[in-house]
């Protein structure tokens, strides 16, 4: 029986066990480059099999929130260099997640005060967070379609500049309300046109980035992260029929040879089964995807073990537990007690709630 502690090979990837670090964003990257700080903090973690580092912007027009970090340019690149060099001295593996957030950004984070860009002109009602803390969105921009090849162009950049930085690899965030998932959704793609109306148009950008960026960086260190049903409080309103589009992108992810699907089930940090969505068979994609297979979502210690023995899923990825844990892995193998989250150091700060949580003692 296969055990959540054992070791897997996903795409070119070797991995010490199937415990995943999930991304979360701590806002701690001034300017948009990696502090110093880091190192320490993603180091401390190295015990999981895999550790996806926090949602980083492929460009100056893809950040969505103050001080979150990105991954295009010569100063970013060697700024994470030493973040993945302490990793694997620790004996960890670590990917980047690749963010463009669409219209989920503010007019003061972007450059020249520009407009967020999106597959539509419609608001989004939610928040992000600047420097006056959290405000609303701001109207954004359509995206015309021959603007599209270079948002691909971003994304492929910005693979190369991760393997660059030392990277085992990328995942392509399509999930959580962001730019690509802003595409597959018809509660908010409201185009014509090839990016617009039917699911393989909707699909197509999503599709076109997975290629790009697999032929950039080889699709063995390529993943991606899907949300079927997160809505974050209605900012971004279920599809239509998620089922047909999602198991319609998946049957297209399937033949790329990805290393990873990461697939949030239910609103990502809130209910896995929520009781306002529409029934959803998980299985079915699994089913119809070759590479390996990562859930994510409040899973317990039990959930974990039993996900992974089941064949239900090849690794479990856990979020908020990480930050607290730093020997997470460690505390589920023994069945130990977890350390209490500070919720009030997640966003922004320095070493405090960051770097000072305890570890099991020897």
């Amino acid at each position: 029986m296969t055990s959540l502690f054992d070791p897997i090979r996903i795409g070119d990837i070797p991995l010490s066990n199937r415990i995943v670090m999930a991304p979360l964003t701590r806002n701690r990257a001034t300017g948009g480059v990696p502090t110093p700080m880091m190192a320490e903090y993603y180091a401390q973690r190295a015990s999981a099999g895999l550790i996806v580092a926090e949602a980083s912007q492929i460009s100056p027009m893809a950040q969505g929130y103050l001080d979150t970090p990105g991954i295009y340019s010569a100063e970013q690149v060697a700024a994470w260099r030493p973040i993945t060099d302490a990793v694997h001295a620790a004996g960890g593996r670590i990917v980047i997640q690749l963010w463009h957030v669409g219209r989920i950004s503010h007019s003061s984070l972007l450059p020249d005060g520009a407009a967020p860009v999106s597959s539509t002109n419609r608001i989004a009602n939610t928040q992000t967070y600047t420097r006056d803390g959290f405000v609303p969105v701001s109207a954004p921009r359509a995206l015309r379609d021959d603007e599209l090849p270079a948002v691909v162009a971003d994304y492929r950049h910005a693979a190369r500049c991760a393997i660059e930085a030392g990277f085992d690899g990328v995942e392509v965030h399509a999930a959580n309300t962001y730019l690509l998932e802003q595409f597959l959704r018809d509660s908010v793609n409201d185009r014509s046109g090839p990016y617009g109306g039917s699911i393989p148009n909707r699909a197509r950008l999503l599709l076109e980035v997975l290629r790009a960026v697999s032929d950039e960086i080889g699709a063995g260190r390529t993943g991606v992260r899907l949300s079927p049903l997160t809505t974050f409080g209605g900012s971004s309103p279920l599809d239509s029929n998620p089922q047909a589009l999602y198991g319609y992108v998946v049957e297209q992810l399937a033949p790329l040879g990805l290393a990873y699907l990461h697939m949030i089930e239910g609103q990502t940090g809130g209910e896995r089964h929520p009781a306002d969505a529409p029934v959803f068979d998980y299985a079915a994609l699994r089913r119809a995807f070759p590479g390996a297979w990562m859930v994510n979502n409040g899973f317990s210690r039990a959930e974990g073990i039993e996900t992974v023995a089941s064949g239900a899923a090849d690794l479990v990825a856990y979020g908020r537990p990480f930050i607290s844990n730093p020997d997470l892995v460690r505390r589920l193998r023994e069945d130990a007690p977890f350390n209490t989250l500070r919720a009030d150091k997640l966003y922004g700060g320095g070493a405090d709630g960051y770097i000072d949580y305890p570890f099991l003692p020897d």
